[in-house]
């Protein structure tokens, strides 16, 4: 049994979790979302409390279990509080700036670099050099936070580029002068 997919998730006051078919579909103060159980996994909600049980004992059955269930913890957590990441702009020059749901960062490059917010996501720029990515979906925040990154990738010798807020670079030494 799997010791992540057989812990129980408890359902805040203010989110309903309905279950159709496969669907299921979480709404909360801060969104709504929905998920596709994959065959062979089912979902019980009694008391608030939210159960995940496998239907088979096969490979891809029990591999699934875990993941299911930590995806509906995801879920429920996002619709209550909103997963954030933070992006931290180092070098010359690089900045970033938001207008609506449009993100324009200078990174070095000839021209700058434009990323569509999808929707549910929310970016803001509290600094020039400080990017946030907000929303319900972990997902989704994680995937964008992750397209803002690969926009200048930190470089191992100064550490110039686009990293995640805790991120550790180590750096490289340069070369040096031969006498």
């Amino acid at each position: 049994m799997s010791r992540i997919g057989r812990q129980i998730i408890t359902i805040p006051e203010n989110v309903t979790v309905k279950s159709e078919n496969s669907l299921v579909t979480v709404t909360g103060p801060k969104g709504v979302l929905t998920y596709n159980l994959p065959v062979k996994i089912e979902i019980s909600v009694e008391n608030n409390q939210l159960k995940v049980t496998r239907l088979a004992e096969d490979k891809q059955t029990r591999s699934n279990h875990g993941s299911v269930r930590a995806h509906l913890n995801n879920m429920i957590k996002g619709v209550v509080d909103f997963w954030v990441k933070e992006l931290e702009i180092r070098g010359t020059g690089y900045k970033a700036s938001v207008a609506d749901n449009k993100l324009t960062v200078l990174a070095g490059y000839i021209h700058p670099v434009y990323i569509i917010a999808p929707e549910g996501i929310t970016i803001s720029v509290a600094e020039e050099s400080k990017v946030t990515v907000s929303g319900c979906d972990r997902e989704v925040v994680g995937q964008v936070a992750s397209n803002i990154r690969k926009i200048r990738t930190p470089e191992p010798y100064k550490g110039k580029g686009i990293r995640y807020k805790d991120e550790f670079i180590k750096l490289k030494a340069g070369k040096t002068a031969k006498a």
